[in-house]
């Protein structure tokens, strides 16, 4: 009797730990999914905003974002967006219902300026270029480029070009920080971020040579130093392989010459004087050690 009291109660306990595991599992679900249908007011743009543009209440809504996903910098109540008396402006464009965060408008009370726009240890400098040296236009704010210079080194007495920097942003092309319709707009300056040691080299750059600047493709790699190299004036003729490298150019076809034969020397044999008229010949004739001599006379005398 004792030994099934002791295998009932096992039992009981075994199923009272199933029972508080279930029971946790549904409060815990429960609980995930109410955080989950939790929702915070986040300001966002009524309309779409450009570069430049007050926020105003007209332009702005509040809408249910989910608390577990809010964004960071986002403006949860119309006093943290815009306080009594005091101004923001965008910074960047915002399409409709996008959630506007501290990093894309201004400060309280602040104007729009290129500053705003700069990263921590970031500097706005501003070269020279022209329709060419900009890709006839296309570049655009927030595009990356390379900056070449060339100029001419007085030791060579030649002309060089050099990758001065790569993968830079544009933050400005003349005074526009903003283009939106994508259309090719020529500009005389273009304003790059660069830090401190660059902003030098650039400005050094400006005196001694011209700068060209290089469109990148969009997230196509920050450094490319094992590609790039100084350009020469002989390059434009033998390209990146040198001259030593260069075929020659094909001789033209020549036709074959006759090998020389050696030179014969013939010499004038003097004419023989002719017999003088005999009336026969004489033979010879050995036998053993006997020699007999024989007159024939000429055939027909």
């Amino acid at each position: 009797m004792r030994r099934q009291t002791l295998i009932a109660l096992a039992i009981a306990i075994f199923l009272g730990l199933i029972a508080v595991f279930l029971a946790n599992s549904f409060l815990l679900r429960s609980e995930v999914q109410a955080d989950a249908r939790a929702t915070t007011k986040v300001a966002v743009a009524a309309i779409p905003l450009e570069y430049g543009a007050d926020l105003t209440p007209e332009n702005v809504r509040f809408v249910d974002y989910p608390s577990a996903s809010l964004p960071p910098g986002a403006f949860t109540t119309a006093a943290q967006l815009l306080p009594a008396g005091k101004r923001r402006v965008v910074l960047m464009r915002l399409a409709v219902n996008e959630p506007i965060l501290s990093s894309k408008v201004t400060g309280e009370g602040q104007n729009a300026s290129i500053a705003a726009l700069l990263p921590d240890g970031m500097r706005a400098t501003s070269v020279r270029i022209n329709d060419v040296s900009s890709v006839a236009g296309f570049i655009q704010p927030n595009d990356s480029v390379d900056v070449l210079i060339t100029r001419t080194i007085p030791t060579l007495n030649r002309q060089v070009t050099d990758v001065l920097l790569q993968n830079t942003r544009v933050i400005a092309m003349g005074q526009d920080a903003q283009r939106a319709d994508g259309k090719a707009v020529v500009a005389s300056t273009a304003t790059l971020e660069v830090d401190p040691v660059n902003a030098q080299k650039l400005a050094l750059a400006q005196e001694v040579g011209s700068l060209s600047l290089v469109l990148r493709k969009p997230g196509g790699g920050g450094d490319d130093s094992n590609y790039v190299r100084t350009v020469s004036i002989e390059d434009l003729r033998y390209g990146r392989y040198g001259v030593s490298n260069i075929n020659p150019a094909p001789r033209p076809a020549t036709t074959a010459q006759p090998r020389p034969q050696p030179r014969r020397v013939v010499r004038a044999v003097p004419p023989r004087s002719a017999p003088a008229p005999s009336q026969g010949s004489s033979v010879e004739v050995v036998r053993g050690t006997a020699t007999t001599n024989y007159e024939v006379g000429r055939y027909g005398s």
